[in-house]
C-alpha cells in the first residue's frame, strides 16, 4: 500500500470520509472543534452541517488532509491554526504560550483500512501540511490510554503513542477526559533549528 496525503480539496472525498449514510443525519463532520463558536456548532444541524464544510473545502488553506491508497480515499485528518477553532477558548485543554500553533484534533481513517498504518501517514501529512502554510507548530490533544484499547467512537483524538512516535513531545496535561482517559497536550514544534 502507497499512501498519499493530499490537501483536503475534494469535498466528495471529505464526504466519503465524515459524511453521514443519510443526508438528513446530524452528524460532526468534523465540526465541533472547527467552528470557532459552540453557537455556530449547536445551530448546524443535518444537511447544513455538509454545507459547512463544502465552504471550507473551498477556502485556503482548506480544513484538513485525505489519505488516498491510489485514488480511493481511506482517512482524514482535520488540521487549522488553534486561532480559527474551538480550542482557542477551551477551558478544559490550556494554552500554553502566545505561539500561533496549529491545533490537529480529528484521525477517520475508514472501516477496512484500519490497522494499516493510515493514522501514521495522516498525522505526518498533517504536521507537512501545516508547516506548507507557515505554522510554527503543531499540538494534538490524544488520549494518554497507555497502550489498553480506546472505544472506536472516541479513537478519533489520537492516542499519545501514535504522536509520539510522529515526533510530538507532551507538553501540558489538560482537564479533559476521553472515554475514561485523561487527554493531553503534545506539540511538535516546527521552527527552524528546534
Amino acid at each position: 500500500m502507497a499512501i498519499e496525503v493530499r490537501p483536503a480539496r475534494s469535498f466528495p472525498d471529505v464526504a466519503a470520509v465524515l459524511g453521514p449514510k443519510r443526508p438528513d443525519a446530524n452528524v460532526c463532520w468534523c465540526l465541533s472543534y472547527r467552528l470557532p463558536t459552540s453557537r455556530e456548532n449547536r445551530e448546524l444541524v443535518g444537511p447544513a452541517r455538509g454545507e459547512r464544510v463544502r465552504e471550507l473545502v473551498g477556502e485556503e488553506p482548506p480544513p484538513g488532509v485525505l489519505a488516498y491508497d491510489g485514488e480511493e480515499v481511506v482517512g482524514w485528518a482535520a488540521v487549522h491554526p488553534r486561532a480559527g477553532t474551538s480550542f482557542a477558548r477551551n477551558r478544559k485543554i490550556p494554552l500554553v504560550d502566545d505561539l500561533d500553533v496549529w491545533s490537529l484534533w480529528c484521525i477517520r481513517v475508514r472501516p477496512g483500512h484500519r490497522g494499516e498504518g493510515v493514522a501514521h501517514h495522516l498525522v505526518a501529512g498533517a504536521v507537512e501540511f501545516a508547516r506548507a502554510h507557515g505554522a510554527p507548530a503543531v499540538e494534538a490533544y490524544p488520549v494518554d490510554n497507555q497502550g489498553r484499547k480506546v472505544d472506536l467512537t472516541m479513537a478519533y483524538v489520537g492516542t499519545r503513542a501514535l504522536f509520539e512516535r510522529a515526533g510530538f513531545v507532551k507538553v501540558a496535561d489538560t482537564e479533559s477526559v476521553l472515554n475514561g482517559f485523561p487527554r493531553v497536550l503534545v506539540r511538535r514544534d516546527l521552527r527552524p533549528g528546534r
